[in-house]
């Protein structure tokens, strides 16, 4: 990696609510942010273009040491079970030669590319693949830390009891440089949700990690999880340091029941993450919003062998977002954008964001006319600044390894 840019001054561009400003950037964080003001001496200067000006995007729920991203298509005959594609997986990475470190790293380019600064990814650990994929993204993360800010959650695909041994070797993954202990459905994957649950947050509590738990599971069976784990949390004093992601029960509850378990969600600031898939339930989004719960969004797989859909651009999966929960106003469509900017920031725990003074210089231009008009027709990035740093230009990388 080459040096950074130590100042940037950036003019004539616009926020959200239509106001032109400047942005002055020393090294990495906002100096200025405010009424077009000339640029300090030394500075590198880009004139906006009247172009709109949104912060880095925030990816928080993606899987790139298992996406096929760049390479030739993968013909998908898996079969429609959960525990189908996660066998089928397994094998393929064993025999395919996939290689972790290389596709994080493609991945990761691409996301820095189409304006993404933050980014959390689930990495499977399991006594097959042992450490091996954590290492390829732990040198993904070395690669890109100048430029992408990435949480590593260590993440029991093939579950945490099931397969003897996963338990010692999450610990060691912990101890390696995952940032968050995964969980993958303690009822339908372990057979028992109350000992797999004692054993995540007996781990958790050990490595003093948070939480981010895959709950696939459906209705009641499903909110008998959430009812557990929120136990949990609440017992062991974990409030604020748990995301659920995905959640789908939430979406098929009867309403008095979802909105209990909401009440206790919110009073216990455990954060949901949804994909917005079309073809399952989901959490309601603005409900959630509305109890004071932080919900955001993220991709899941991008092209890999769970499913040959998705890119690496926030602005379409908030474009997705809006679709799923029928988001059709300007103000409506700012939720689905926030759901992947300021809330996936907050719900990630991702420090110094925003476009305010003193946070960390990660800003996207585009030609939109408002944030609404951004998501929807997703333009090609005119620039985007990461950590102080001019990382892309009309839609490709500069000077980014």
């Amino acid at each position: 990696m080459t040096t950074m840019t130590r100042a940037l001054h950036l003019f004539n561009v616009r926020m959200a609510d239509g106001q032109r400003v400047s942005v002055s950037v020393a090294d990495d964080h906002i100096e200025a942010l405010g009424p077009q003001a000339a640029a300090p001496a030394g500075t590198i200067v880009e004139d906006g273009g009247g172009a709109l000006l949104l912060p880095g995007f925030v990816e928080g729920h993606t899987h790139i040491d298992k996406s096929n991203w760049g390479r030739p298509w993968y013909r998908n005959e898996v079969g429609p079970l959960l525990t189908d594609r996660i066998s089928n997986e397994r094998e393929w990475r064993r025999t395919s030669g996939h290689d972790a470190a290389a596709q994080s790293l493609a991945l990761s380019r691409a996301f820095v590319q189409a304006g993404t600064t933050r980014l959390r990814t689930h990495v499977d650990v399991d006594t097959d693949a042992r450490l091996r994929n954590l290492e390829g993204v732990l040198a993904t993360r070395q690669t890109m830390r100048d430029v992408l800010d990435m949480q590593i959650v260590a993440f029991p695909q093939s579950g945490m009891l099931v397969r003897p041994g996963t338990v010692e070797l999450f610990a060691s993954a912990l101890a390696e440089g995952a940032d968050v202990l995964g969980a993958l459905d303690p009822a339908l994957i372990d057979g028992d949700p109350v000992a797999s649950l004692n054993a995540t947050f007996a781990l958790a509590e050990r490595s003093r990690k948070p939480i981010d738990i895959h709950l696939h599971e459906p209705g009641a069976v499903g909110a008998f999880t959430l009812k557990l784990l929120l136990d949990r949390v609440e017992a062991l004093g974990m409030q604020g340091q748990v995301v659920v992601s995905h959640a789908f029960c939430l979406g098929a509850l009867p309403e008095r029941e979802r909105d209990a378990l909401l009440d206790r969600i919110a009073h216990l600031r455990v954060a949901l993450l949804t994909s917005a898939p079309p073809s399952r339930t989901v959490p309601p989004l603005k409900i959630c919003r509305d109890k004071g719960i932080t919900m955001f969004g993220g991709n899941d797989g991008i092209r890999d062998t769970w499913s040959p859909y998705g890119v690496p651009d926030m602005l379409e999966r908030a474009m997705l977002i809006g679709l799923r929960y029928d988001l059709r106003r300007d103000d409506d469509l700012a939720l689905a954008f926030d759901c992947v900017s300021e809330a996936a920031a907050r719900g990630c725990g991702f420090a110094d964001y925003g476009l305010r003074v003193g946070a960390r210089a990660d800003l996207v231009l585009v030609d939109a006319q408002t944030v609404a008009h951004a998501v929807v027709a997703r333009p090609k990035r005119r620039l985007v600044v990461a950590n102080g740093r001019i990382v892309a230009r009309d839609g490709e990388l500069v000077d980014v390894a």
